[in-house]
């Protein structure tokens, strides 16, 4: 459709289903006209199954398309300062699946280069766009518990290798607990708390190797090259006070927790994995948990919302939700734990964060506002 935003998608592993899905049946303002994967295979299944025109055998032959608008990188975690660098040299817009990059410096330079370039340049993860954290932003906004008095989030797991078919680059540069998951509960937390101006860090590595013992790979053994047991205390511009904890080296069984706290309530969050979920509100007159109904769109597994919401952006010249500030601040943060935890002290942070305009209802589910 000719007023359609045009996209690329560079990379078709395992998240890029989701996306395929939505971008082609659920979101109606973008179009997925041509897929590249370093294994060929890949792109020639999607490009049958979603009826998608073009194949491009190379990354570079993409970013040479004059249809193409935005790229959106779904490489894995350490190729996507490469992937998103070619692109924005290129000319082209880049949404990118999290983190931006896998360290700081890398995410200044793509943020850098973006802005010099006049390109916008944004990113996963998107859920805090669904119907669960806009509920919770509302709730927030609207005073429901208060002024912000902190918040905690967990994130409690033994690692990929049981399960993961290709689980080595989770215990690589670019991976580890607080890289994979650490920008879901991150996102969440600025989007409804505000930005941070310093943190403190703890973490190490619990086990020196992993064993997979999932098909195809069961029995190769991984060397661990990054922390795996991440535990982190954010000062907030506000004066709230927040923790964060992510591993891959404890046995769990069930969600852990995530919580905001007020001055006249708390609230308990759904997965920030997940566009919804139940949402719990205490206030001390109620004296107990009460469930809070869910009052925007996206309940479902809305993966590439965000993309939507930045090609909506480029059409209209309003700004974006999930834009290189909030991933920039996140990679900062995400980063900043392991930092300060060899350096044994609190650090300032470099990139600042202001929140970006919550959700509005729109009638037409697949068209932004």
């Amino acid at each position: 459709m000719a007023d359609n935003v045009k996209i690329a998608m560079i990379g078709v592993g395992a998240i890029s289903g989701i996306y395929l899905q939505n971008i082609t049946n659920m979101f109606e303002e973008i179009e997925l006209i041509g897929v590249c994967d370093l294994v060929r295979e890949r792109a020639e299944t999607a490009q049958k199954e979603y009826n998608i025109p073009k194949l491009y055998n190379t990354m570079q032959e993409a970013f040479a398309d004059p249809d193409v608008e935005i790229v959106l990188n779904l490489t894995r975690p350490y190729e996507h300062y490469e992937v998103t660098k070619a692109a924005l040299l290129a000319g082209k817009h880049v949404y990118t699946e999290k983190p931006l990059a896998a360290d700081l410096d890398e995410g200044l330079e793509l943020a850098e280069l973006a802005t010099k370039k006049g390109l916008m340049l944004g990113g996963a993860p998107d859920t805090f766009l669904g119907a669960g954290m806009q509920t919770v932003r509302s709730l927030i906004d609207n005073g429901l518990i208060g002024d912000i008095v902190g918040g905690s989030a967990f994130m409690v797991c033994r690692g990929h290798e049981s399960w993961h078919p290709d689980p080595e680059f989770y215990y690589k540069r670019g991976g580890g607990p607080m890289m994979d998951m650490g920008p879901y509960y991150l996102t969440t937390m600025i989007n409804l708390m505000g930005g941070v101006k310093g943190v403190m860090g703890m973490t190490r590595s619990s086990f020196p190797n992993r064993i997979i013992t999932a098909a195809p790979k069961f029995g190769e053994v991984i060397n661990v090259d990054i922390p795996t047991h991440c535990a982190g205390m954010m000062e907030f511009d506000s004066g709230a006070i927040g923790t964060i904890f992510t591993t891959f080296d404890v046995h769990y069984k069930t969600q852990a927790r995530f919580e905001i706290y007020g001055t006249r309530g708390t609230l308990m969050l759904p997965d920030p994995n997940h566009f919804s979920g139940a949402i719990q509100m205490l206030r001390p007159e109620d004296g107990e948990y009460k469930e809070m109904p869910l009052m925007f769109d996206y309940k479902e597994n809305s993966r590439g919302l965000g993309l939507a919401d930045m090609a909506k952006a480029l059409k209209t010249s309003r700004e974006f939700r999930a834009d290189n500030q909030q991933i920039l601040h996140v990679l900062e943060l995400i980063t900043a734990f392991d930092k300060s935890s060899n350096n044994r002290a609190y650090l300032p942070m470099q990139t600042k964060y202001e929140r970006r305009m919550p959700m509005k209802n729109n009638p037409m589910h697949g068209v932004l506002d």
